[in-house]
């Protein structure tokens, strides 16, 4: 343990490069570069009243327009500062797999929709990912499709039971790779048939990370007859550990990050039109970038990979995969179990941190209620949790089996969902937004152009106390830049791609709206201002601060980039 504290002091070093960009007086009130080649302009206006000339919202638009309806009703219902900013994640099993249940998820505020492919036929989540796809035609959800791969982990097939089982102090049980033939009691099939070897006699099987401790003592061929020293909850398809003199055994066998059954299932992925795939168990960035790679071949949507902390080696390469991936998972259960407890919490934030300097969305997973698996209201202490990974502004805190495989899911997104709310609402009140010390991202002018726009606009935004913020993407990324500093008002992100506005679900702050971008800016600024108008989404007095980023075309050939303040009347 002592070893892994010193190698853990590696996360607590990395420190990014960079000062904090300059104050909003410094942007200036005009501010226009012109460049020989790929022009570049940033503008920043005066307040501007949209009044009558531009009220002439008509059923047309609303074709063109498109916004999540749980984001539409929240707002209506408690404007602008009541949005929930931080996202949430529910893991989809037989608990709420059917339409009625995934709907009432729907509704209480997921985001995204998790498929863990450790369990289920692959027919079992096309039923759910369809499912879900309707929902968001009929009834005019915006959830997002993740799929958690399963890795090269070694975990168990079949306990015994359909569901979760109790293991009492004491009971003995067999571990086995061998095939079972229907349910065996007190019988634990692996999925790796090499899974015991250089286990001992006298070594301890943690099952997912301290759930339930049995103790070896016989071992015969490749089968491990164990006693249960602490008695707990055996889960459907749970990671088991083993452990000698209190610290782990590494294994000898070397197992790819992705498994010819992980490729299967990308594949299913893709002809499914998923929008994320978590991977599992990286320990390199090259992991992250060869499935990236596959998917610009095989998919013509554009789909993130998510890289899951999961383990020291990954912890030891943190830059490196953040940098590679689309979004970071840190995935506490499975870290536990490589790492001393006690420094969870810290590595947790260090994580949080590194991935709001590189400007990747971060989910925080992993037990945040886990007493809700079986019990209808979570412990104090899983609130502080929740409550904790708020404060250190997670982009997405995600429930695992407390909405998988437990009886009380939606009152598990409600915790999140509430907690989630008052924590935001306290942060803002004793001002306590978090201004980063930022590390420069982009490279070229324009990236860079970008960056010191989205950091002025989020620091002009909070001292004007603006309503809300408007930003007009193509890809996601000004958005993506503006959510990074963690405004005090909501982002709404306008943009024409769909799976632009899957990505953005993801993203802290954001509410994206799909809409039908011209490149007229300020025809897109009245058109969506009179849409909302028209749906009373917005209100006569209301301020927004506009973003905009226009590429140049032949109609407009200097690019340009402009904060404008527009004050509804």
């Amino acid at each position: 343990m002592a070893a892994a504290a010193r190698d853990l002091s590696l996360v607590s070093q990395f420190c990014v490069a960079g000062s904090r960009l300059a104050a909003l007086g410094k942007c200036g009130v005009h501010l226009l570069k012109k460049g020989r080649r790929g022009n570049a302009g940033f503008k920043v206006r005066a307040a501007v009243q949209l009044g009558s000339e531009s009220e002439k919202a008509t059923k047309p638009l609303e074709k063109t327009f498109g916004m999540d309806v749980v984001s539409e009703v929240g707002l209506r219902e408690k404007g602008f500062m009541g949005l929930r900013k931080t996202k949430l994640v529910c893991t989809i099993g037989p608990a709420c797999s059917s339409l009625n249940d995934l709907e009432k998820l729907a509704l209480a505020g997921m985001n995204v929709a998790r498929l863990n492919m450790c369990h289920g036929s692959r027919d079992w989540h096309r039923d759910v990912i369809r499912k879900i796809k309707m929902l968001n035609e009929d009834k005019g959800f915006s959830i997002s499709l993740m799929i958690d791969t399963e890795g090269s982990q070694i975990h168990v097939v079949d306990h015994g039971a359909p569901s979760s089982l109790k293991v009492e102090e004491d009971s003995i049980w067999l571990f086995t790779a061998k095939n079972i033939e229907g349910s065996r009691p007190f019988t634990v099939q692996a999925n790796y048939e090499r899974f015991s070897e250089g286990i001992e006699v006298g070594d301890e099987v943690v099952i997912d990370g301290g759930m339930a401790c049995f103790v070896v003592f016989e071992k015969t061929g490749n089968d491990l007859h164990c006693k249960c020293i602490d008695p707990g909850l055996f889960l459907p398809g749970a990671k088991f550990s083993f452990w000698r003199d209190g610290k782990l055994v590494r294994r000898n066998h070397r197992l790819p990050t992705l498994s010819t059954k992980d490729w299967a299932d990308i594949d299913f992925g893709i002809s499914e039109g998923v929008d994320f795939f978590a991977l599992s168990f990286v320990n390199h960035a090259d992991s992250v970038q060869h499935l990236k790679n596959y998917l610009s071949t095989k998919s013509t949507k554009s789909i993130k990979v998510l890289a899951k902390i999961e383990s020291l080696e990954s912890l030891h390469n943190l830059k490196e995969i953040v940098q590679a991936s689309d979004g970071i998972m840190v995935a506490r259960g499975d870290l536990g179990v490589e790492i001393p407890l006690e420094q969870i919490p810290t590595v947790q934030e260090d994580i949080i941190y590194i991935c709001r300097q590189l400007n990747k969305p971060v989910i925080v997973a992993s037990q945040l209620l886990e007493s809700m698996v079986e019990y209808p209201t979570p412990t104090r202490a899983e609130v502080a949790d929740v409550s904790e990974a708020v404060r250190q502004y997670a982009d997405a805190l995600m429930l695992s089996g407390e909405s998988a495989i437990g009886s009380y899911g939606q009152k598990a997104l409600a915790v999140l969902d509430m907690t989630s709310t008052r924590i935001e609402s306290w942060a803002r009140e004793e001002n306590r937004q978090s201004l980063l010390n930022h590390y420069q991202l982009g490279v070229s002018l324009p990236d860079r152009t970008a960056e010191q726009i989205c950091n002025c606009a989020v620091e002009m935004a909070n001292n004007l106390g603006v309503d809300a913020i408007f930003v007009y993407t193509k890809h996601g990324y000004m958005a993506s830049l503006l959510s990074r500093n963690r405004p005090n008002p909501p982002i709404f992100a306008f943009t024409k791609d769909e799976s632009t506005i899957m990505a953005l679900n993801l993203n802290w702050g954001v509410v994206p709206f799909q809409v039908d971008l011209s490149d007229d800016t300020e025809s897109n600024i009245s058109k969506s201002i009179e849409f909302m108008k028209s749906r009373g989404l917005i209100m006569h007095g209301d301020v927004v601060l506009v973003v905009s980023d226009v590429a140049p075309t032949r109609a407009t050939p200097m690019a340009s980039q402009s904060i404008q303040v527009k004050t509804i009347v």
